[in-house]
């Protein structure tokens, strides 16, 4: 599911900030942006990610920054100074020209100017950083419950409309069998055939046809199906792939209704149960 999470902790002279942003993915996939001495804390800051999200892309944005008033000073190394100038009158003299030393080639020249903190302990960063990535999160999470509302509101409404269509196919199951009987007796006369109405064969026929376009199973799988994903609904555990599987086997009930009825109006409304099953089946990949 999207959404997008700040937090912000202060410790032992340091801040950390954290922006987490998510996008919807059906596997979980999480990336870090921090500080290149602080990559060793990936794991552990992976760990504290999956406590709360199981599904989606997150992009972990991690700045760190010392409090006002701490040191940051920085020393100058008078050895390279001396040597940087030197080498540059020796460029002078071999191409015969005055060559200018700025003030930018000293801060371009490695090691000239060395700051106090030009890097992050490890330790005292994480004491920073892991209150505000949990923070972020927390946040994070109150968003995607917030989108999630309003998707669990539009799953009922469609689950009504797929209880309605299964109702319309189970009205619609016996007049299949009347329909064929109907059918074959007028192949029969249109062939100038004449067959005993109570002809033991025209009704094994008819039988047969009875018994491989019987949809009650189907049915009544369905019910259950539809039921589950509303009990699901209702759940405080992430459901996102149960609700995936669950769409899975709503589609292939409504599949094999449509193949054993062979019906033109049962057809068409296993093809507009589809179609909304369909759209569930798009949100479902955003839920956790």
């Amino acid at each position: 599911m999207t959404g997008f999470g700040r937090g912000e902790h202060a410790d032992d002279g340091l801040i950390a900030r954290v922006e987490i942003a998510t996008v919807n993915r059906k596997q979980a996939d999480i990336h870090f942006n921090l500080p290149r001495e602080l990559t060793g804390l990936e794991a552990d800051l992976r760990k504290l990610v999956l406590r709360f999200i199981s599904r989606g892309r997150a992009n972990v944005s991690i700045h760190l920054e010392r409090i006002s008033g701490s040191d940051d000073s920085f020393s100058v190394d008078s050895d390279r100074v001396r040597a940087l100038e030197t080498a540059f009158n020796e460029i002078s003299d071999l191409i015969g020209r005055r060559v200018q030393l700025g003030a930018a080639d000293f801060i371009k020249a490695p090691g000239v100017l060395t700051f106090a903190h030009s890097g992050w302990d490890v330790a005292e960063a994480k004491k920073a950083i892991g209150p505000a990535l949990e923070a972020s999160l927390v946040n994070l999470v109150k968003m995607r419950k917030a989108e999630g509302a309003d998707l669990k509101v539009d799953f009922l409404q469609r689950l009504t409309s797929l209880e309605t269509h299964t109702e319309i196919i189970s009205k619609a199951t016996p007049k299949v069998v009347q329909r064929q009987r109907e059918l074959l007796h007028n192949r029969l006369r249109e062939a100038e055939i004449d067959v005993d109405p109570n002809d033991e064969r025209l009704l094994k026929e008819v039988a047969l046809f009875a018994d491989r376009s019987d949809i009650s199973e189907e049915t009544t799988r369905l019910s259950s199906h539809i039921n589950r994903f509303r009990e699901y609904l209702n759940s405080d555990e992430p459901v996102g792939r149960s609700l995936d599987f669950l769409c899975q086997e709503i589609n292939r009930e409504f599949n094999t209704i449509g193949s054993k009825a062979n019906d033109a109006g049962i057809g068409q409304s296993v093809v507009d149960a589809k179609t909304e099953l369909e759209k569930i089946r798009e949100q479902v990949q955003n839920i956790e």
